[in-house]
This record gives C-alpha cells, structure tokens and sequence, in this order.
C-alpha cells in the first residue's frame, strides 16, 4: 500500500538527508574549485574590495559553497547557503539589505560566466533567483528562492575550459539566460555548478540591483562604484576622480573629509560621498542605487556612480587619503649579536614594542640574500616575543621586519645585522616555504618549518595546487595543510 508523506513529514526527511550527506561529504571532498566572475560572486566581489569584512572568502572565492550535490533536496543548510556550510566561510552568510555590493543588471538577457582554479568535469550549471518579494533582511533559505531553475545549462560530463581536466583558466563557454522579467529591484541568483566525478557542487551566489526596464534606463551609465573598502578616522579624506579618457576631470570629481569618528565607518563615508555628489548640482551625474521605481538615491553601503554621455565621464576611480598616526611607535629589542645553529638549525628571537594593533613579517636572509626563516604574525598593542625558526649554514645573516598596522595606516620597517654560529646542517631545498610560492612548479622542492621536513610539488595537474596559499585557510600547505599529499610528496 502506497503511503502518502505531509508536506512536513518530507521537510524532516529533507532535513535528515541534508545532515546524512552533509557527513558523507566531508569525509570524501574533493579539489574542484571555481567561482562566478560575471557578474561577480559574493566572494569574488570580496576579493576585488567591493565587499568587506568577508573572512577568508576574501582569499579563497574558488572554495566557497563547494557542498553535497542535488539543490534543492541537498545541498548546504538553510542560512547557510552562501558559505556552503564552511565555518571559514561563515561570514558570507550575514545577510541585510544593504550589506552587500549590489552589481546593476541592466538587461533580463545575461551571460553568466565562471572562472576555473581546478576545472573538474561537469554535470550541469543551473541559476536560480530570488522570489518576488523575498525579505533580504532574512537569512538566506530555500524559502527564499524559486526552487525550478530559471536556467539550466548541461555539461554533459565535459571539460568547462580550452584544456584538460584539473587544469585552471576562464570558462570555453559563457552561458546566455533570461531573468524572469516579473524581477527588478534587489535580488539574489544562486549559480550552482554541479562536478560530474565528485559528489560537490559549487554554490554561488551573486547580490544583484535588477534595473532592466531599459538597456540605458533614463540615460543613465554606471561608470564606477563608492565601494566600502575600509573604515577611516577624523582628517581622512575620500574622492570619487572622474576621467573623461586618460584625464581627470576636476568638474565631475568629489571629495569629503572625515569629521566625526562615525562618519568614517564604511557605509557612513560611502552615503556621505554620494550624498555630497548628489548635492553639487551636477544634473548629468548621480550616486546611489536604484530603487524598484527606477529613481537613484544613497544609501549606507556600496553605491554605484551614473553619468549621462554628455557629461563625457567615463569612469571614476576611489582615492583615499589616510593621515599618519604621529603617537605610534613600533621598537625592536633583545636582537642578540649571535644565536647558534644545530646541525644547521636555530631561533632568532627577540621581541617587539609596539602601540599599534599590526601584521608582523620577520624574516631572515643569509648573505646572498635567502630566505632561511620566516615568520607572520599578529602583535597587539603591547611588547610581544617573536621566535623565527632557521635552516642555514653559518654565517654573516640579516634579520629584516616589516608591520603593517589593521587599518594600513603605518607602516613600520627595520633591518638588522646578526650572526648565526655553530654547525650547518645538509638538507637539501629550493625555497624555505612559503618564500618564492608563486614559482613554484612540478619537482620544487621546499622545507617545511613548521615539521622541519621537506617535500616535493607533484607532477601536473596537481602541481597546481602547490602555489595556492592562504595563512588562514589553506589546505594544501605542505605537511600541515587537510589536503596537503594531493599537492606534495614528502622526500
């Protein structure tokens, strides 16, 4: 007898199959990594500065959403389809109205276009969009979608690239879709590209401001965007510089300076700026984004710059000026003139005085200028030991330091003069890891300071995986990295 499920009864089933594959998935995942470019994917769009405060998304858009295939039945969990479930991810799933780069669509038909770091065979691309009269202010859920695809476009167990499988380059193919015409306004589509030879999908998903009413609505052109790329403090200025070709015009440039310590949070200098544009009496330029009646108006976030051809604009670009800090201050001390090598290994230790919150690079080079010790960290304002750990020979060795303060306001260096004595060891390597990574090739070999062992980058396509390097989440970092022997064979 055939047994008919509620409609909750499938949801609960849902749910537990969800949880069931969301398991199996992480036990069996795979290196196939991609990510949206056109329009860009909430993270790529972190990683070009249009989005901040975005996590290691910033670093890593080719690994976001990848999640157990089979949208809508699978896939990642409600409210948290944006990161795919990755905790490192986890801050692409903060969702309001205005938290996020809207990229203006001017035309329902659009071609959707992906970029490939490791080009699996493919099952199928399919897009999904917002429903009319989604809440962008709720969590993003499949309740939020239109669960049948506006667009789907099959692979048929292909190579999406010009090359073979595993390899890394822009998509052979763009795919052309249709948005539903009934959508305007803010939205989001959900591009999913399903691996045929892995149980992953890629989940990517895009924040768009829909104003296809017209190809050019009322004259109109986007020629550049206030993006919100960091918060500033009272004496910084921004400008929006017009250029109409190769010169700037000083007619259609905009500038604000910080007053108060709230304006130079991002969204408040962003609606400032537009603002101040909006009000210079300029009829042929305009700052903000587009409402569902079409009208262009600031908002406290990322706002897009529109001019009208006869203004002769044809991009803007941001200029930030930062104002130097005169009471910071970072000193090093207990540099020792000696430290001693064990069988060619050692610690150069010393410690930093600082008043600054900063990103800290030592790192020590032998007399030709190698790198042998490297070390980065993070110093709070107050005086901190710093250990480097060293392979080397003896001999004349320099220790240089670079900080770079969180806002990237200061910028501290220093070089010193040290000697290492003792033994030398006789490991043989090409690069102390991660120096020189983007050189890295089939048969490089490199020592690991964190293991003190070494290992060569595998022959191709896996040397592919050798340079990609991200120091808060990078899984194929030799020896250390969750997939560190699908890049490197330990010697």
């Amino acid at each position: 007898m055939a047994i008919a499920l509620s409609k909750s009864r499938n949801l609960m089933l849902c749910a537990s199959s969800l949880t069931l594959m969301a398991t199996l998935f992480t036990a069996q995942q795979a290196a196939a990594h991609g990510y949206m470019n056109s329009p860009p994917s909430r993270a790529y769009a972190c990683q070009q500065g249009l989005n901040i405060d975005c996590g290691a998304a910033q670093y890593e858009p080719q690994t976001v959403g990848e999640a157990p295939k089979g949208f809508p039945e699978f896939g990642p969990a409600d409210g948290k389809i944006a990161s795919g479930g990755h905790a490192s991810f986890a801050a692409l799933d903060a969702q309001s109205a205005n938290r996020w780069h809207l990229t203006e669509i001017k035309d329902h038909t659009i071609d959707f276009s992906w970029f490939y770091t490791a080009a699996h065979k493919s099952t199928r691309w399919q897009y999904f969009i917002t429903k009319g009269g989604w809440n962008p202010n709720l969590p993003i859920s499949r309740d939020s979608f239109e669960l049948t695809p506006f667009c789907q476009v099959e692979g048929g167990g292909g190579v999406p690239i010009d090359g073979a499988a595993g390899g890394t380059g822009p998509a052979k193919d763009k795919h052309s879709c249709s948005i539903p015409t009934d959508r305007s306004g803010h939205h989001i589509i959900l591009g999913v590209w399903t691996v045929d030879d892995t149980a992953a999908s890629f989940y990517d998903v895009v924040d768009v401001n829909i104003t296809a009413q017209s190809a050019d609505p009322d004259g109109w052109k986007n020629v550049g965007s206030i993006s919100q790329t960091q918060a500033l403090q009272p004496g910084d200025s921004v400008k929006a510089r017009a250029f109409t070709g190769s010169s700037e015009s000083a007619e259609y440039s905009f500038g604000v300076t910080i007053e108060k310590p709230e304006e130079g949070q991002p969204a408040n200098w962003s609606y400032k700026l537009a603002e101040t544009v909006n009000a210079a009496n300029k009829p042929l330029v305009r700052a903000g984004v587009r409402n569902e009646n079409g009208d262009i108006e600031p908002i406290k976030g990322a706002n897009t710059l529109y001019v009208k051809a006869e203004s002769g604009v044809t991009r803007y670009e941001m200029q930030t000026v930062m104002v130097p800090d005169p009471g910071a201050y970072l000193h090093l001390h207990d540099v020792a003139p000696e430290y001693v090598l064990v069988k060619g290994k050692g610690t150069v230790g010393f410690t930093v005085m600082t008043n600054k919150n900063v990103t800290l690079e030592a790192t020590v080079f032998n007399a030709t200028h190698k790198q042998v010790g490297y070390t980065k960290q993070t110093v709070s304002a107050t005086t901190s030991p710093v250990s480097i750990a060293v392979t080397s020979a003896p001999g004349e060795h320099s220790l240089k330091l670079i900080a770079t303060s969180q806002d990237g306001r200061e910028n501290f260096q220093d070089l010193k003069s040290i000697n290492l004595t003792g033994e030398g060891g006789a490991q043989e390597y090409d690069f102390v890891f991660p120096e020189g990574i983007a050189g890295y090739k089939a048969g490089t070999l490199v020592l690991q300071p964190k293991n003190d062992k070494v290992y060569e980058c595998q022959p191709f396509p896996n040397s592919g995986y050798c340079i990609q390097y991200n120091p808060n989440a990078n899984g194929f970092e030799p020896g250390v990295g969750a997939s560190w022997n699908m890049a490197w064979t330990e010697k």
